[in-house]
This record gives structure tokens, C-alpha cells and sequence, in this order.
């Protein structure tokens, strides 16, 4: 297609199509050019010369002339004027004027046959060129199009198959829609946006182009602002483009342009903070009018933000949000207190909040009555900013409340949460439990509260929230308990006894089996924090058969068949735990009896071998050292020879002397007299000797020591130690004085170990072993200096005056 340097399409009057033959296109003569520009004239004006330019380059040929110093001249003769005075080619204005008109009509006449989807490809782009070139005729209006009905049949084209049509189609919308604000409003019409918002997602990407830049056009008219943004996915659509690094920076640019147009509509600055794009959003909040600023704080606490946005919004208009929640009209404050609901719920933004001085006028809101109270609606808001401002771990001992410095873990402010938690609404109770919850979470504050707790006389209180049939609030009772349970374990342990069912409700929490919850692994940690020597406790959960339901649980994380989760390690911590209560109780026959049905010490020793849980392991060895501290009792001594006929070879054995176990010198297994020989656990037990951690270390060899101490065969247990190079590591926890636990409990192993000679002798070359024994003799306690003395004894450290004296009778 050849094309004018006006834009006109001389191919026309060669065409062989039937349209063009009937539509008369006239050619374009030379005489309508202007020399200058090449351009079809609309104001002719003629020089002394006789030569005919345009009036405004002949005007901007002479201005040059001038500047340049030279005389002003003639373009294209050269010669040099005499005067530069513009006379108007009248005549040939009009001329090019109905020629102009003429072949407009024409060409509108071919594109109004060609703009139909039977035609060909070829037709139409002709067509649309041919719109195109009457546009940019810039003294001829652009209602033509709409007059001829043109821009329905155009964006019908926009649905075409061929792309160079709808590239084509877009690129001639655009053109249409340039300053003039009726053809926008009929462009709009119809389902046209929602095909060209079709174009930023699926088209090629020079249809994303040309389809953001007629959108462009479209959103500077203001009354199609919220058609556009009503069509579905056009802001989202927008927003990702506008910000996007694989679009090129012109579509990116007009993306954005198109963001700001379209942001003068209040619902389409909703959908975009939806989206992400929150600027406008919060200049309305801020700058808007005051029916404005209500509607998007309202608005703000219905948004769902990602948490980089919550700081975001927290920064830019935290502290407005919270002067309006200090000083606002109810109406006001309760469209703050929901848009800091939503943006509380990030710790760093909770954070911020905090340092906008947030705490002060909601706990004020919280704890207020009378006629300028919240209704309670609104203090359930206050009560969930609360919990989602303390959640955040910010020092709240250093934050005053009001002019009497008090702050959220001072006794008066604990004792009216405490107070609200026991008169108001399961929602209220739920937030309120949660914010004691994150202050009894930290170590810094616990103690404050428990004093506070004690002090106000509400531990069953809170016990009695355990039986709550909303499960939120039964689970922030149980996490509060759980927390508050180390410091006041006997306490709480008094007051589940003398409670009803509160201990039935704690075992039926965690009998759940729906895989392992939060509440579950809360409950288990709350029951093993109560002291493990409270026999009545321990009685109460052995009716409530809870040690029952934690050997199956134990056993079934074990095998695999209870799915895990992130909260496993604490639950079968908080298991292990409770379940070694037993082995705490076993001087009555009711629990020996229990450990012999379920197998209690095969159990723990299984559990000596859950690596990575050192507190598994260190329970496990300490329930082990229980156990085994009865085995001398339950072992069965076999009966002595009875005489046959001859005494010496005639005599007939009543038993297997090669089943005796040799420290218990009887009949023992790991199921009956809990012997750790017959258990294998000895060698689980001597392996964690070698353990990184202190208490797991101390647990085992507390266990050990069991086959060394009076009552059994020691020398034995030392030989039974050798064969599993215990005694090596026992001599390493020696010398490594690791802590002063330890230490006590090593010398005196060493001390029995030592009693064997051949031991003895091969131990007194060892320096290490020496200098250990010699601190231990110097700066221990009286009775492991005592014992360190035996020790040192044996190996030839300290002379022995036992001998040298003659014996009292």
C-alpha cells in the first residue's frame, strides 16, 4: 500500500476490488502539496513568486531566514524576495477542500462496506487505514465516525482472527478516541472494554500495547473510569503490568498513567489496594474529605494484606489511625479499632503500632464502663489488637499505660484482665486468655504474672476453661496453664485435684486422634510440667485412664501410624514425661503391677534412641533409674541345692543357674524386674554418656549407677560396665567436670568402680583421672569429698590408716 506523505493511500485508484472501483477515489494532484512539508495544504498562501506553500511552514521557512542573517528567499526558486507578504490562495483552498470532502466520503463509503467479517483481510486493513487517514486530517472532526456508525463496526474488528487486523483495529480506536470524548463514550459501549482488557492478559504483546494505550485514552474521560474498572481482572490486570520488569518501559508507563486516571474513582482505589497497590488508597484515608477518610478506614479493616503490606500500612498511617481511635466519634473509632484489627496482626507492624502509642488508649477503650464505654462488639476488637500487639514479643515491661506508669504485667492492669476474662463473652474470654498467653510466654514477664495470678486467687478460675466447649478458648486456657505451670506447678497440681472434671477433659484432649494439634501438644506439656511426685495426681490419671491412652500415643508416633506436624516433638515430649510419673510411684504394688502389664521399661529403653530429642532421652533414663532401683527387689532368688542321695554328685538342680542374672544374683527380665542387663539397655544407657547435652548425660548415668549401688553385685555391674566401655566414658564425665551434678554423681561410680584392684591399679597411672578425683576431694561437698577420699584411697592417692590401728573391740 503506497502511502502520501499527508497519510492518504494513492494505491486506491489502482484497485481492482469492487469497492474502491465504485467509491471514485480521486488521485492526489501535485498542485495540493506544499513543497515544504509534502503534505496536502489547508491554508494555502502565495509568495511574490507565485509559488504556494502553507502558511505556517512558508512562515517557519522566513523566521530561519531572519535568524540566520540571510535575506528571506524564495524555497524553490531561490530568488530573493522583495517582499514577504502572504497573499491566500483562496481558490485553491476551496478546491483542495471539496476535493478533501469528496474523497472522504469515498473512503468512509469503502471502509463502511469493508468493516464486515466476510471481508478479506486485505479490505479491511485498507478500511482501516482509510479512517486512519481522516483523522489526521486535522481540520476534519472526528464525529464522522460516529455519524457514519463506523466505531461499532470497528470494534467488532477487534474480535477478528487475523492479528494484523485487531492490531490495526486498537491502533484506529485510539486514534478515534484522541480528544474527543464522544467517541470515547461510544467506543465504551457495548462489551468493547471488556475485549480490549482481554488483550493485556491473552494477546500478543503488541495487542498489550496497543490495547493499554487505547485504555489510556478511554480512563481520561472520567465517567468511563469505573466502567473500566468494573470489568473483571482489568485493575489486577493493570496493577501487575505497571510494575512488571518483562513488559517494555512504554506499556509500562502507560499502565501506570492509565492507574492514575482511573484512581479518581473511589471504587476502583478500593480495587486497587486489593491488589496491592495501596498508595492512592492511603492518600484517601489521609487527605480525603471526612465521609472519605470513615469509608476507607472502615474499608481498611475488610482488606486482607499481605504482611508487607500491613507494615507498609502501618507506617504511612498508623499513628493517624490511632489518634482517630483516641479522639474519634464512636463511629469513627470503631472504623479505626477494625482497620488496626487488620494490620495489628504482623508482629513487625504490631511493632510499629506499639511505638505510635497504641497501648495506652486500648486498654483504656478495654477497661472502661459506663456511658463512654465500647459496646462490647467493639471491645472484642480491642481484645484481638490486644492479643495481636503482645503476640509481637515487644518489652511491655517498659511501656506506660498512663500517668502512673503502670504497664500491662503491673498487678492492678492483670487483675482486670483477669476480671474481664471471667465476665464477659467466650470471644472476649478467648483474646484476653491469648494476651496472658504471649506475656506468660516470655521469661522476662512470667513471673510477674503468676505473682499476679496467685495474688488475685484465679488459678481455678482459669483451670475451669479448660472444660470451655469453644475450642479457641479452651486451647488459649490450656496454653496459658502450660506456660504458668513451671513456677506454679503445685498450685495448679492442688487445684486439679480438688477441680471436677477438669483432668478428664485435659486426657480427652489429648486422646484426640486427628493427627497432633496445637491444643494437643499443650495439654501433654501442662500435665508434665505438675509435679512428677504427687501420688495422688498420678492415681487420678491412672483412673482416668491417661496412661493407657499415652502409651498408644507414644507407640504410634513410634511406628508411624500417628501423622506428625510441627507440634510431634512437643507432644511426645509432654508424653514421655507424664508417663514416667509411674516409675515415681512404684513403691505401691498397684503401679509395679502397671509397668509389668504394659512393659514399661522396655518402652523407655526404646526410647533412649530418639535421637534428637534430648528431652525424650533424659526423661526415658531417668524413669529407667526408677525402674531399675526395684529390680533387686523383684528379682527372684533361686532356691538353694537341695541334698540328694550323695551330697556332692547325686544332687539334683532345681534351676537354670545360666539364666541367673549376675548383679541380681536371680531370675530377672526386662518385662517383670525391669533389669536394664536383661533389657539391653545398658548399652543404649552407656552411649549417651556420650551425649552434648548435660541433663540427658546426667539422666543416663543416674541410670547406671543403679547396677553399682549396695543391694546388688558390684563387682558385677563394674565387669558389666567394662564389657560396654562404660567405665571409659564414666571416667571422661570425671575429668570433664562438666557440671557440679555431674560431677558428684561420677565420683561416685568411680569410687565402686575403683573397689575392683585390677581396675584400681590399671586406673592410678592416669594423671587425669588423679587431678579429678584430687578437685572433686578439695572443693566439693561434704559427702562427695567423702567419697572422692575412698576413691583416691583405692588408688594409692591417700594412705590407708585402717590397718596401722588396733581394732576397739
Amino acid at each position: 500500500m503506497a502511502e502520501t506523505a499527508d497519510g492518504y493511500d494513492d494505491s486506491s485508484t489502482h484497485s481492482t476490488g469492487s469497492y474502491h472501483e465504485t467509491a471514485h477515489i480521486e488521485p492526489l494532484y501535485e498542485a495540493f502539496r506544499c513543497p515544504l512539508t509534502r503534505k496536502v495544504m489547508h491554508n494555502p498562501v502565495t509568495l511574490e513568486t507565485g509559488q504556494t506553500f502553507e502558511r505556517e511552514a512558508i512562515e517557519k521557512w522566513l523566521r530561519e531566514c531572519n535568524v540566520n542573517g540571510r535575506p528571506p528567499t524564495c524555497p524553490v526558486t531561490g530568488k530573493v524576495l522583495s517582499s514577504t507578504e502572504l497573499n491566500p490562495s483562496i481558490a485553491l483552498r476551496n478546491t483542495i477542500e471539496e476535493w478533501t470532502q469528496r474523497n472522504e466520503a469515498a473512503r468512509l463509503d469503502v471502509a463502511r462496506k469493508s468493516l464486515f467479517v466476510g471481508s478479506s483481510e486485505a479490505d479491511v486493513l485498507q478500511a482501516l487505514d482509510y479512517v486512519i487517514d481522516i483523522c489526521h486530517m486535522n481540520r476534519t472532526p472526528r464525529n464522522f465516525a460516529r455519524k457514519g456508525e463506523l466505531i461499532p463496526l470497528i470494534a467488532d474488528m477487534l474480535k477478528s482472527s487475523s492479528q494484523r487486523v485487531r492490531l490495526k483495529a486498537l491502533e484506529t480506536l485510539q486514534i478515534l478516541a484522541e480528544e474527543d470524548d464522544d467517541n470515547k463514550e461510544n467506543i465504551a459501549l457495548g462489551d468493547t472494554i471488556r475485549t480490549i482488557v482481554k488483550f493485556l492478559s491473552h494477546g500478543h504483546s503488541q495487542e498489550r500495547e496497543g490495547a493499554v494505550s487505547l485504555l489510556y485514552e478511554l480512563s481520561k474521560r472520567e465517567s468511563l473510569c469505573e466502567k473500566i474498572g468494573d470489568v473483571s481482572g482489568a485493575i489486577l490486570i493493570l496493577v501487575g503490568m505497571s510494575s512488571s520488569e518483562s513488559v517494555n518501559a512504554s506499556t509500562v508507563e502507560r499502565a501506570e498513567k492509565t492507574l492514575e486516571n482511573l484512581e479518581r474513582c473511589e471504587k476502583n482505589v478500593r480495587q486497587m489496594a486489593e491488589n496491592g497497590r495501596l498508595q492512592p488508597f492511603l492518600r484517601l484515608l489521609l487527605q480525603g474529605s471526612p465521609d472519605t477518610q470513615l469509608s476507607m478506614a472502615a474499608y481498611l479493616g475488610e482488606l486482607v494484606l499481605s504482611n508487607d503490606k500491613k507494615v507498609f500500612v502501618a507506617e504511612t498511617a498508623g499513628s493517624a489511625l490511632v489518634d482517630v481511635m483516641r479522639s474519634g466519634n464512636k463511629e469513627a473509632r470503631e472504623a479505626a479499632l477494625k482497620a488496626l484489627n487488620q494490620i495489628s496482626s504482623y508482629e513487625t507492624s504490631a511493632k510499629i503500632l506499639i511505638e505510635a502509642g497504641i497501648l495506652p488508649p486500648l486498654v483504656k477503650d478495654l477497661f472502661m464502663v459506663g456511658s463512654n464505654q465500647l459496646p462490647m462488639r467493639l471491645k472484642e476488637v480491642s481484645a484481638t489488637i490486644l492479643a495481636n500487639l503482645v503476640a509481637c514479643g515487644a518489652n511491655f515491661e517498659s511501656i506506660p499505660l498512663d500517668h502512673n506508669r503502670q504497664t500491662l504485667v503491673s498487678e492492678d492492669i492483670v487483675h482486670n484482665l483477669l476480671h474481664l476474662i471471667s465476665n464477659t463473652g467466650p470471644a472476649i474470654e478467648c483474646k484476653l486468655l491469648q494476651v496472658l498467653v504471649g506475656l506468660t510466654s516470655s521469661s522476662a514477664t512470667v513471673l510477674k504474672i503468676v505473682a499476679a495470678i496467685r495474688s488475685s486467687g484465679a488459678t481455678i478460675s482459669l483451670i475451669q476453661f479448660v472444660e470451655a466447649p469453644q475450642r479457641e478458648v479452651r486451647m488459649a486456657a490450656i496454653k496459658l496453664l502450660k506456660n504458668i505451670s513451671p513456677h506454679m506447678g503445685q498450685d495448679m497440681a492442688d487445684s486439679f485435684r480438688a477441680a471436677g472434671s477438669q483432668l478428664s477433659s485435659l486426657v480427652s484432649v489429648m486422646a484426640e486422634n486427628n493427627g497432633i494439634s496445637d491444643e494437643q501438644a499443650a495439654a501433654a506439656g501442662l500435665l508434665a510440667d505438675l509435679p512428677e511426685r504427687d501420688s495422688v495426681l498420678t492415681q487420678r490419671l491412672l483412673e482416668e485412664n491417661a496412661f493407657i491412652i499415652i502409651i498408644s500415643k507414644v507407640r504410634g508416633i513410634r511406628q508411624g501410624e500417628i501423622r506428625g506436624g510441627r507440634f510431634v516433638t512437643q507432644f511426645l515430649e509432654g508424653l514421655v514425661m507424664i508417663l514416667s510419673r509411674v516409675t515415681y510411684m512404684l513403691d505401691e504394688n498397684s503401679f509395679i503391677v502397671f509397668a509389668q502389664e504394659h512393659n514399661l521399661a522396655a518402652l523407655f529403653t526404646e526410647l533412649l534412641q530418639t535421637n534428637g530429642l534430648d528431652k525424650v532421652q533424659a526423661t526415658s533414663a531417668a524413669a529407667l533409674e526408677n525402674l531399675s532401683q526395684k529390680s533387686k527387689y523383684l528379682t527372684k532368688i533361686p532356691d538353694p541345692p537341695q541334698p540328694g542321695f550323695c551330697g556332692f554328685c547325686f544332687s539334683k538342680p532345681t534351676q537354670d543357674t545360666a539364666s541367673i542374672c549376675k548383679v541380681h544374683h536371680g531370675f530377672c527380665s526386662i518385662r517383670e524386674t525391669f533389669c536394664l542387663l536383661e533389657g539391653k539397655a545398658v548399652e543404649k544407657l552407656v552411649a549417651l554418656l556420650d551425649h552434648t547435652k548435660e541433663q540427658v548425660v546426667e539422666a543416663a548415668l543416674a541410670a547406671l549407677c543403679t547396677l553399682l549401688e549396695d543391694g546388688v553385685i558390684i563387682e558385677e555391674g563394674v565387669t558389666v560396665l567394662c564389657e560396654t566401655d562404660g567405665i571409659r566414658l564414666i571416667l571422661e564425665v570425671l575429668c570433664e567436670n562438666r557440671t557440679e551434678v555431674l560431677r558428684q554423681r561420677a565420683v561416685w561410680a568411680v569410687e565402686r568402680i575403683l573397689r575392683r584392684e585390677d581396675i584400681a591399679y590399671d586406673i592410678s597411672g592416669d594423671q587425669n583421672v588423679g587431678t579429678a578425683l584430687v578437685e572433686a576431694f578439695r572443693n566439693g561437698d561434704y559427702r562427695t569429698r567423702q567419697i572422692a577420699e575412698r576413691a583416691l584411697k583405692h588408688v594409692d592417692k591417700l594412705p590407708n590408716f585402717s590397718g596401722i590401728f588396733t581394732k576397739m573391740a
